[in-house]
């Protein structure tokens, strides 16, 4: 068979919304999915809305030596960084030419996924042409925009999961996002399924996967490639 190829559309914002706090990618929702995937022999493509540096959270990266063992592979992983910070323009790829598309978090993603016509359209082509979509935490904020060809929203009548309103309380940051993920997703239709705060929890309903929070990370990447048969 094929190598497997995976898009991996990252947040290019880094600040939140006009407070000044930096935010950005998730460091372990980008790593632990990357690497589970990549050693499993898949082709990973890193895009964004803009193109170019994706930021990493501050947040989500300490000193090297005290990360989690995956993240500190991360950081030491100098290809991969290179990567990071040459993301593709999403809008310049086509999503049909992937098997799935895979959305990490980190709260820079709720400024520009929702608001990115090129991650509407790549979630959108990759929807309509049957092939995974995946998310984890807030990444799942690329799914509010999409539609499938019926126009209805993705989520539509679909088990989905994300960042809970509950977690996003307990971090302080309800006034501060655009807007409420999980009560977002409920109001597209969508069933809403969770965990307890930072527990670790993954929901798949046929091409849609979505996990929690960073702790789910790994078990987004499982189900991934489960449903690509890696």
């Amino acid at each position: 068979m094929a190598q497997a190829r995976i898009l991996m559309i990252v947040t290019s914002n880094s600040r939140m919304g006009d407070t000044g706090k930096p935010t950005g990618l998730w460091a372990e929702e980008l790593a632990a999915p990357y690497y589970a995937l990549v050693d499993a022999g898949a082709e990973v493509v890193l895009a964004s809305p803009a193109g170019g540096p994706a930021p990493i959270d501050p947040g989500s990266v300490k000193p090297k030596g005290e990360n989690d063992e995956i993240v500190e592979r991360f950081l030491a992983d100098a290809p991969l960084q290179a990567l990071v910070q040459s993301t593709r323009p999403v809008a310049e790829l086509d999503a049909t030419q992937f098997d799935a598309v895979f959305l990490p978090g980190g709260h820079g993603t709720m400024w520009d996924l929702p608001t990115s016509p090129g991650v509407t359209r790549a979630v959108e082509q990759a929807w309509a042409g049957n092939k995974v979509v995946a998310s984890v935490c807030h990444g799942a904020a690329g799914l509010v925009t999409a539609r499938r060809p019926d126009g209805q929203s993705i989520v539509a009548g679909l088990k989905v999961n994300s960042f809970t309103d509950s977690e996003e309380a307990a971090v302080g940051l309800t006034e501060v996002v655009p807007f409420l993920l999980e009560s977002r997703l409920r109001a597209l239709g969508g069933q809403f399924v969770g965990a307890a705060d930072w527990q670790p929890f993954v929901v798949r309903d046929g091409q849609l996967i979505t996990g929690q929070n960073p702790q789910s990370s790994s078990l987004v990447a499982a189900e991934v490639l489960k449903a690509l048969g890696l």
